[in-house]
């Protein structure tokens, strides 16, 4: 860690610059109820060489998925990083530029939110992307808000229960100071029932919002449900998952009228949980109402092509009440890991990628299954996720069990499903091999 120099004459002197008197006046502020009363339980003073050795030892209690088998899921995703996105990305033209959103945003900064904008309208098949957002889940709410703005229908959304269970709770953190009704399908055979569904839709459905594959790594009928949202005039939210687009249809191409996703998968590490990035696309006629910034290109006096910020629809440049949503930064430096991602992987590699997690998961699924511990909680087509049920045992304890030998099993489901605190949520990405999931298969079933 770097050496910052802190005497009590640097903060006498910080003290007088903000016009504070003493640490205890700068806090005072902060009712007292929720200061820290207690005293913190430290280790006495140690010299820096002992001090670095424990807090490496503390560090080294984190079990990262570099170390380890990793067959975590639920939106966060052990795919392997092409060494190219490394080496742009670190460059320091880009990597140590504040994140770029004013109109004075530097022209390489701009090319490349304009590149991958244009990489992400080629991989949904919509017209129209943003810059990113904050990540998979904000991009949800920040979908949602734009189909309630975008025409003059009720305040229904009708949302999937196999949409990430996060995703939906940040929803309702976004929707809950507005006058909108929030209905949940139940998705009780892994997916959602297209008949269903449409019982829930009605002629004040603003929207429909489904993930493709979903939570549980089940393909969605997406058309059918496309078809029942359409039929009110109510639009089609999609989550996706980048990867499967090597070999599944495009969200623009089954009816889609916005599509968002987490980019982690896009050649950005698991990171412990962030930060990662949000990806939004749209059909043209809702571009108005995108929020976050949208890149484009022109030519300057000289006639040379060049980029500019075309749209900034956040509450710093136009009239509060205007603005289409409180956005007020995007995730640069991983939409360019993302575009450089893309860009080396071109279309056979993203297919290549997304056949090796589908045979992958086939075998750990018929592996898994096969000894009779464990047994598929639901018979539907997958993609690079599936859910297995224990016969007997804990979930808790297998997991616990498969971690001391080097493996990271799965997502327990009980924590946001009662009915499924049986049941692990699997994900095999390209990285895993035979080998890896036969051990994860032996550990489990012993």
């Amino acid at each position: 860690m770097p050496y910052l120099p802190n005497t009590p004459d640097d903060q006498q002197a910080m003290l007088r610059a903000i016009g504070a008197a003493s640490i205890e006046e700068l806090f005072a502020m902060v009712p007292a109820e929720l200061r820290l009363n207690r005293p913190l339980d430290l280790l006495p003073a140690l010299g820096e060489m002992e001090l670095t050795a424990e807090m490496t030892r503390l560090a080294n209690c984190n079990v990262a998925a570099d170390h380890a088998a990793c067959f975590l899921g639920g939106g966060s995703y052990d795919h392997f990083i092409p060494a190219v996105v490394d080496f742009v990305g670190s460059r320091s033209e880009f990597y140590t530029s504040y994140t770029p959103y004013q109109a004075e945003a530097s022209q390489g900064n701009l090319q490349a939110l304009f590149e991958y904008q244009t990489l992400i309208t080629q991989l949904t098949g919509l017209d129209v992307s943003n810059s990113s957002l904050y990540d998979g889940g904000s991009a949800t709410a920040e979908a949602v808000l734009m189909a309630l703005d975008s025409g003059s229908r009720g305040q229904r959304v009708v949302v999937t229960a196999s949409v990430h269970p996060e995703y939906r709770q940040v929803l309702d953190t976004y929707l809950a100071n507005v006058a909108t009704e929030v209905v949940t399908v139940g998705t009780a055979g892994g997916t959602v029932s297209p008949e269903e569904l449409a019982k829930a839709i009605d002629d004040h459905t603003a929207c429909v919002v489904v993930q493709h594959p979903n939570f549980f790594g089940c393909l969605e009928d997406v058309e059918a449900i496309a078809a029942a949202a359409h039929r009110v005039g109510a639009l089609m939210i999609v989550i996706f998952d980048p990867v499967s687009l090597g070999v599944l249809r495009r969200p623009g191409d089954y009816g889609a009228d916005i599509a968002v996703a987490e980019g982690q998968s896009l050649g950005n590490p698991m990171a412990f949980g962030g930060p990662y990035l949000g990806i939004m696309a749209c059909r043209e006629q809702f571009v108005r109402r995108m929020p976050g910034r949208l890149v484009g290109q022109t030519v300057d006096r000289r006639g040379k092509r060049c980029w500019v910020l075309t749209l900034q629809t956040r509450e710093q440049h136009i009239r509060r009440e205007k603005a289409t949503s409180n956005i007020c930064t995007n995730q640069a430096l991983f939409a360019l890991r993302a575009s450089v991602y893309l860009a080396a992987m071109g279309p056979k590699g993203m297919r290549d990628v997304a056949e090796l997690c589908l045979q992958k998961a086939a075998y750990a699924k018929r592996e898994l299954t096969k000894g009779g511990k464990f047994s598929l909680a639901f018979d539907r087509p997958t993609f690079k996720e599936f859910v297995v049920r224990v016969k007997d045992g804990r979930v808790e304890d297998l997991v616990d069990a498969a971690l001391r030998e080097g493996i990271l099993a799965g997502v327990p489901l009980g924590r946001w499903y009662p009915e499924l605190s049986d049941c692990l949520l699997v994900a095999v990405t390209e990285k895993r091999t035979k080998e890896e999931i036969e051990r994860l298969v032996s550990v489990m079933s012993t």
